[in-house]
């Protein structure tokens, strides 16, 4: 964004009060001016956000969340902003646009790549999974005894994810995404974040089964089951179904038929992971995940543009809105008072603290260090995972208050923060070591 734009984008934020206004208080508006006047606020405050973020050396969505915290606590001052933690339609896009999002990440990775990264990365993913968790629900025992013992299970959860694209950025920017070590981090980044997925609709199963009969062990075995009978049927036989659809695509004379098959493609896995009783974002990522650029290749060749480059516009205008809305959920009240810090410190000293001992797993020679810190940024997983705690509702009541809720996303952007200077700091630090440089025909 150029510099005159910024003004411009602050400008524009302001000249749609009056339009939200009118949206609001029309007797005979059209119903869809609400989301769309919604709409336009939420992008703009994602775009000043975005480029403060940026001109800081931020992550862009580290400015999306912070605009979304500032615009959420300015609805009660000017109550013609739309609110958008609350307004259904901007809820309704922030789910899809998550949808989307983890479709893209999917996308990034294939199953052969996740194969070629060995035991090694697949046990710094595991390690980087059941060491927060068990942080996480010790910190619940200790902060929060009266609690149950599902929602310290789930503040563990939350802690699990690993940003697989904030940490990608940082070695490109330093020149080392070919290194050992970048490539082990990356790959165990990979796995780690479809075990968390798999974690995310286990917590989720167990917190819903405590409000209903009580606990019993057919919950998480039921749900461990679907899990792996879904993901491994979807790798076996994804791939088949995706080179089938788009063998008849290709026989479509009409131009630009990929990217809206490869959407119902997602779309439809994303379906068939929720009657499954799994998240629908477990759905999207196996999708991206299974399709690959042989299966449309003929669509290539006829024309098409490859299917990153037409999934990414879709992306960059729907995943703004739900981090801006995540953003916009936290609600400085929530900050007053020495628990909200106390349990909001203990849950960064955890995030990074485990993950560090992601390192030790690291080979012999390796900088484990920077393998530590590559793998703290929670970025955008965290936030879905913060996000599913708000919406789970058991005995009435959300397993995350507004304050848990608070807690678990100011962990987030602080670990998205710190990670990028303190990875920095780890790999220029040991720039000098062999175990650093890109291996021979990497």
């Amino acid at each position: 964004m150029a510099r005159s734009s910024v003004p411009l984008a602050a400008v524009a934020l302001v000249g749609l009060l009056p339009l939200a206004t009118q949206a609001t208080e029309g007797a005979h508006a059209d119903p869809v001016v609400p989301a769309i006047v919604g709409l336009a606020v939420v992008l703009v405050a994602a775009l000043l956000g975005g480029e403060a973020a940026v001109r800081l050396r931020q992550p862009r969505v580290l400015g999306e969340v912070l605009a979304g915290v500032v615009l959420g606590n300015l609805v009660p001052l000017f109550p013609a902003l739309p609110d958008p933690g609350r307004e259904p339609s901007l809820d309704l896009l922030a789910r899809l646009g998550v949808v989307v999002l983890l479709f893209e990440v999917g996308l990034e990775s294939t199953v052969s790549q996740m194969v070629a990264v060995g035991a090694r990365a697949t046990l710094v993913a595991v390690v980087g999974v059941v060491a927060p968790i068990a942080g996480g629900f010790l910190a619940g025992e200790v902060l929060m005894p009266d609690e149950p013992s599902v929602k310290h299970l789930f503040l563990g959860a939350a802690l699990c994810a690993t940003s697989v694209g904030i940490t990608a950025r940082v070695f490109q920017e330093l020149n080392v995404s070919k290194s050992s070590e970048a490539r082990l981090v990356l790959g165990a980044a990979v796995i780690d974040d479809v075990l968390g997925l798999v974690v995310l609709t286990l917590a989720s199963g167990l917190a819903l089964a405590s409000g209903g009969a009580g606990f019993s062990w057919q919950v998480p075995a039921r749900v461990v089951a679907l899990s792996t009978v879904f993901l491994v049927g979807a790798l076996l036989l994804g791939p088949r179904v995706s080179r089938g659809m788009f063998r008849l695509t290709t026989r479509m004379r009409s131009p630009h038929v990929l990217l809206p098959a490869a959407f119902a493609f997602a779309f439809a896995v994303s379906a068939l992971a929720n009657a499954v009783e799994l998240a629908p974002i477990v759905g999207a990522y196996a999708a991206g995940l299974v399709l690959e650029e042989a299966h449309y290749r003929t669509l290539l060749d006829r024309g098409e543009q490859s299917l990153e480059s037409l999934v990414h516009p879709v992306s960059q205008l729907l995943v703004p809105v739900f981090f801006v809305v995540m953003g916009a959920r936290v609600r400085l009240a929530d900050f007053a008072g020495g628990s909200f810090w106390l349990l909001a410190g203990m849950l960064i000293v955890v995030a990074v603290a485990a993950k560090l001992v992601c390192g030790l797993c690291a080979a012999k020679g390796m900088n484990r260090l920077a393998i530590g810190f590559g793998m703290v940024p929670r970025g955008e997983v965290g936030l879905i995972f913060a996000d599913a705690g708000r919406r789970l509702v058991v005995d009435g009541k959300p397993l995350l208050t507004g304050g848990d809720y608070s807690a678990v996303v100011l962990m987030v952007m602080a670990t998205t923060m710190a990670a990028p200077p303190l990875l920095g700091w780890a790999l220029r630090r040991g720039a000098g070591r062999s175990f650093l440089r890109p291996r021979p025909g990497s």
